[in-house]
Order: C-alpha cells, then sequence, then structure tokens
C-alpha cells in the first residue's frame, strides 16, 4: 500500500473541495490526505474486483499516481472517491484484459443490442456483517468480473445507480439489469456452499 501516515483527527468529507483546490495549488500534504482517506476502502473494493491482494495493491498505487496526475480534469460535479475508483477499475479491467484477451459477456450483449431490459424487483443478497463474509468473498470470485464489480459498488460501497453508471460508463438501465443478473448469480453461487444459510 502508499506510505501515507495518518494524521489524528482526520478532516471532514466538507473538506474535500478545499483539500482537491489545495492539491491543485501545488500543497502535496492535501493530497495525501485524500490518500490516507480512501486507500483502504479503494484496496478492499479492488480486492473483491480483481481477486488477488497483490494486483488490488498494483491498482491501487496506479489509480492514485493517475489521479495525482490527473487531477486538474477532475470536474467536481461527483464524488471523489467516484472519479478515483472509475480510475482504478479501468486500470484493473484493462489489465485483467490484456492478460487473458476476452470480452465478457455482458460487454458482448451490450456492443450488439442484445442488453435486456429490467423489470421488477431484482433478488436481494444481504451482505452485512451478520453473515458469512468470506462465503460471500468465494462466491463473488467465481463470477464474471461484470457481476462481481457491479455487486461491489452497489451492495458494498452503497453507490446510488447514477454513480455506477459513471463509473462503469454504462446506462443507467443497463446498470439494473445487469445488477438483478449479478445478484442471480451470486445467489445461486451461493446456494452450491452447504453451509450458506441466508436465513441465519
Amino acid at each position: 500500500m502508499l506510505c501515507v501516515t495518518n494524521e489524528p483527527g482526520g478532516p471532514s468529507v466538507n473538506d474535500e473541495e478545499e483539500l482537491i483546490q489545495s492539491a491543485l495549488a501545488g500543497n502535496n500534504g492535501s493530497f495525501e490526505v485524500l490518500v490516507v482517506r480512501y486507500q483502504d476502502r479503494l484496496y478492499t473494493a479492488m480486492i473483491s474486483v480483481v481477486g488477488n491482494a497483490d494486483e488490488a495493491e498494483d491498482v491501487v498505487q496506479e489509480a492514485f499516481i493517475q489521479a495525482y496526475l490527473k487531477l486538474d480534469t477532475f470536474q467536481q460535479n461527483s464524488r471523489f472517491f467516484t472519479w478515483l475508483y472509475r480510475i482504478a477499475f479501468n486500470f484493473a479491467l484493462a489489465k485483467r484484459r490484456k492478460k487473458r484477451g476476452n470480452v465478457s459477456l455482458d460487454e458482448s450483449r451490450e456492443t450488439a443490442g442484445l442488453e435486456p431490459e429490467f423489470h421488477g424487483d431484482a433478488p436481494e443478497i444481504r451482505m452485512s456483517r451478520s453473515e458469512d463474509i468470506a462465503l460471500i468473498h468465494r462466491a463473488l470470485a467465481l463470477l464474471t468480473e461484470d457481476h462481481r464489480s457491479i455487486l461491489v459498488l452497489r451492495e458494498m460501497e452503497d453507490m446510488a445507480y447514477e454513480e455506477i453508471a459513471e463509473v462503469l460508463s454504462i446506462s443507467i438501465g443497463t446498470v439494473r439489469s445487469r445488477l438483478n443478473r449479478a445478484r442471480l448469480a451470486l445467489k445461486t453461487q451461493l446456494e452450491k456452499f452447504p453451509e450458506w444459510n441466508p436465513n441465519d
């Protein structure tokens, strides 16, 4: 992880814009505060996305480097973490696709215009402390990148559909339908584990 020392009594969320403006003015300490604030959260999210701790660390390092270099392009019409997550997600996706050289099923559907419309409520998979988080992570690792990523954004990061659409560069309709399929896929994987009990 990035080696930045956290300071006691860290800044509130409301001063994020001030920190960004200070960093743009050349105050590296302000950007370090942003790193401290978000590095653990981003790292945890990226482990769920890429499924590998070392790879997640590389992605987080690269995301903060790119965020620092491109900070002047941040429009501030969304949360900084949303923008940062998008950088990390795109880097992780590009890295894995370069390694595998394939295209996801969801992307094939969308490119071909076969993305189904979403109707009704999606099945809920509660991700609370009362459940076995280890099992959920095991099940997530068995999903496609698209399904794993959208579940992390919605269920773990609690992002709004609009934010997810921004991060993944897809429409809100696609967010809804993909999330529906992802929840079903996760439920299917969890039910394969004999120790999984959704009623606990």
